[in-house]
């Protein structure tokens, strides 16, 4: 098994609904909230939001790795996620997420692999 490079640790309780999390570094902490579509308020952050900043934010880097590995600079890219919370059909749930929309690094990557 390979070693972690990082461990992020959070602690939250009171979950989804009506939850508040917080990392065990003290940089993030949330009160957590369903979203209005849920049912909920949606007056805190939920989890699926927190996902889709993560998701978007690793794309984002890998996109600047890519970038640099073809001497492109790709470190200006602005990346929109989406994560959805998806009926599983048992009465559970599952997250799907759309293909990450990267804006503008397509274009300086097209123009400069011509």
């Amino acid at each position: 098994m390979t070693s972690a490079l990082y461990t992020a640790q959070a602690h939250v309780t009171g979950g989804r609904a009506d939850g508040h999390g917080r990392t065990a570094d003290g940089r993030l902490e949330v009160d957590l909230r369903q979203p209005k579509e849920l049912g909920g308020d949606g007056e805190g952050t939920n989890p699926e939001q927190l996902f889709a900043i993560g998701y978007a934010a690793c794309f984002t880097a890998s996109l600047a790795l890519v970038g640099q590995r073809r001497q492109l600079r790709a470190d200006d890219a602005a990346i929109d996620a989406k994560v959805m919370l998806i009926p599983a059909g048992n009465g559970g749930f599952k997250l799907d997420q759309n293909r990450p929309r990267a804006e503008p690094i397509c274009s300086t990557v097209h123009a400069g692999s011509r």
